[in-house]
Parts: C-alpha cells; structure tokens; sequence
C-alpha cells in the first residue's frame, strides 16, 4: 500500500498554492500568445509512433513512452508538440495560403531515465506561425517568447538565437555525409571543442574552413559579434545565414527586445526538423531552457502541406522553477464566502449558496461541527482565502463578521 501512495520517477502531484501558481501563471502566457492573434488547437495525448519517427528529427525513439492497441499499431504518448500540429494542419489547413497562428497548451513525455531528477511529464504552452517564411515573422515569434516571459513576471533572462544555416553550409563545403553532419552538428552544440576536434583531424579540409569549424562553439555574443563572424567566411550561403540575423536583429529592435537579445552561431537546437534560425531562453536558477524556438519550413512537406513555419514551446515548469527560486511568483489566492450551516437548515444554507455564487461569488458549504464554536468559524476569516462567513440555523441567516 506504501508503494502506491507516492508517484513514479519523473512525475509528480501538484497541489495547494503550487496548483494555483502553475494555473495562474499558464494563464498569462496564454493570454500574452492570444494578444498576438494566436488561436489554440488542441492534439491528442497520444499519436502513431511514425508521427515522430526518426527521419522526423524529433525525440530518439528510445526516449519515447510506446505502446500497442488492439490493432497492432504503435502508439507513442506524444514527447513532442511540433509533429502533431504540423500533422493537424496538414489534414485540416492543407490548402490555407494565407498565415496561420495556431497556438496550445499540452503535456509532453520524455523518458529521461539518465536524468535523475528531470520530469519526465512536463507542460508546454507554445505557439505557431505556418505559411509565412519572411524575416519579420521570425522576429515576430522571437518577440512573442520575449513578452510572454515578461508576463511571466520574468525580470531578467537571455534570448540566445543561431542559425542552422550556417552550419549546414560549412558542413556542405566540406563535403560531410549526413552522418559526419550530426556528429558534428551534436558536438559542437554540446561545446565539446576536443572532441570536434578529433572528428575533423582525418578530414581533407582548407585549413580556414577548419578553423573556422573548430571555432564554431566559440562563435557567440552580441550582435556586433555577427559582424567579425561573417568576415570568417567566403560562403555564399554562411554569410546568407548571417546577413539574416542581421536583418532579424533590427527588426528585433522595433519590437523593443533587442536588450534580452544574444547569438550563438554553435547553437544548432536539438531537433533536426530546425532549416532556420533557433533560439532558446535563459535565465538563473534553473539549469536548463525556460523557452525554446526554432524555423522548420520542411517539415510540414512530411505531411503533406509544403509550408514554411516557425514555433516558440515554453516550458511551463522550468519557467515556474526559476520564478519560484528567485521570488518573483505568488499564489494569488481568490476571495471566498464560506456558508456554515447547523443541523435542519440544510435548505436555507443551499439557498444561500445558490445566491451567492449566482452573483460569482465562490462560495463554500460546511456543516457546523457538533462542539465547534461560532467564533471558531469567525475566526477563519483571512485564511484561505475566505472574506466572509454566514451563519445559518433555524433562525436564518446572518454575517458573523
């Protein structure tokens, strides 16, 4: 019985003034994405497995919670949001020309068994921008993360942004098979310079490309750092990258976010569907990414719809976390009107209720407590929320305060 008490590794119960932050706080973010003109949608918790699998460039297959219907199929608890809208607007938008802003709110299931610590059910509020692949709709979802976390109540936190671009246009000069590329491409995003090193020591390379390779995780500031980095490079389709953020950065200042704004050319996000820029938020006190992004503009041809798209998730109970730890979040506890009833006055009480709650008030019903004082009820109020507390007996109803 003791075992059945407690949760698994990786989950976990959320409840009292935890409950009502997270509740408070999903509404924020939902209502800061729905003043962008965003609309929600909602997918099923779980999906065939072949939504997600591996040519997707999505979540490792050994990470995901599978199971078998009655049918034979594979069924997978969905570890990744992006696949399942992309797979909804195929079917329901596939001849939509015009810009699409989906947004939603849903939990994902990873399976981080080496992550001791890590949840492995985790929420996701998260917006996307479908049939628009300009500059201006990048910067448009890079401003969206921003003031969604200033609704948050977030004071202080970093936007790093990269462009896969820029990598993949070194990886093809040099001539990297798909799989030297994510080698590669994985190295250098986890900042391993020896290893990055070692990968590319029996490779037939201009020692400027590899250089410039190896330098790759050290590729990183502000954006006067963009700048040094193009002059690296004769590569048409590098500096393309690179003129994009540029570009992406101005207009990043019209919207007033520049100053949460940093880049990170060896950032090249952990989904292989990115073909743009990417870009993560941070900030202390977490560990990790209280905000992801990215631009999959091929990944929706999978489905069927060739458009281009681009996608902001933030994590809910990162985001909590670090709010939490650095004092910036409270349970903004609702007024309520507690209506205590004795023994032959039920009706009256409910009718009170009724009343009450008719007028929105939230209002709770209790039965007197044989041996319980009156004045021990009066004394309630200012704790729990509760304003007001009406007596109720045979001989009506009155305040007690």
């Amino acid at each position: 019985m003791e075992k059945l008490l407690h949760t698994p590794e990786g989950v976990r119960d959320l409840h009292d003034a935890e409950c009502v932050k997270k509740q408070q706080l999903e509404g924020k973010l939902r209502h800061c994405l729905h003043r962008f003109g965003f609309r929600d949608v909602v997918t099923p918790t779980f999906e065939y497995f072949d939504i997600f699998r591996k040519e997707r460039g999505t979540v490792p297959s050994k990470d995901m919670y599978k199971f078998i219907d009655r049918e034979g199929n594979t069924l997978v608890l969905r570890p990744d949001m992006t696949p399942p809208i992309a797979r909804c607007v195929a079917k329901y938008y596939k001849d939509e020309a015009n810009p699409l802003r989906l947004s939603y709110r849903g939990n994902t299931f990873v399976d981080n068994s080496g992550y001791r610590g890590k949840l492995k059910e985790t929420t996701q509020i998260g917006a996307e921008l479908i049939n628009d692949g300009s500059v201006v709709a990048d910067a448009e979802m890079v401003a969206l993360m921003a003031e969604s976390l200033k609704a948050s109540g977030l004071k202080e936190f970093q936007i790093e942004i990269g462009h896969v671009g820029f990598f993949n246009a070194l990886a093809k000069e040099a001539g990297f098979s798909a799989e030297e590329a994510a080698e590669v491409r994985e190295l250098i995003e986890s900042k391993n310079l020896f290893s990055v090193e070692q990968a590319l020591s029996d490779k037939k390379l201009t020692p400027e490309l590899k250089e410039l390779l190896l330098k790759l995780p050290e590729l990183f500031g502000s954006v006067e750092r963009l700048s040094e980095i193009r002059n690296m490079t004769d590569n048409a389709e590098a500096c393309e990258a690179i003129d994009h953020l540029m570009t992406l950065h101005k207009y990043l200042e019209s919207y007033g976010v520049a100053e949460y704004i940093s880049y990170d050319l060896g950032m090249l996000g952990k989904y292989g569907y990115y073909t743009g820029i990417n870009f993560r938020a941070l900030t202390y006190k977490t560990g990790e990414s209280v905000a992801a992004g990215g631009r999959y503009d091929h990944l929706m041809g999978q489905f069927g719809k060739n458009a281009p798209a681009i996608g902001i998730a933030l994590y809910v109970d990162t985001l909590l976390l670090g709010l939490s730890r650095q004092g910036l979040i409270t349970a903004e506890e609702r007024e309520r009107t507690l209506v205590v009833y004795e023994t032959n006055a039920e009706c009256a009480a409910i009718k009170c209720v009724c009343e009450l709650r008719a007028k929105d008030v939230y209002a709770l019903l209790e039965e007197k407590s044989a041996g319980t004082a009156w004045s021990e009820y009066k004394e309630r109020i200012g704790t729990g929320g509760i304003v007001q507390v009406y007596q109720v007996t045979a001989d009506g109803v009155k305040p007690l305060n």
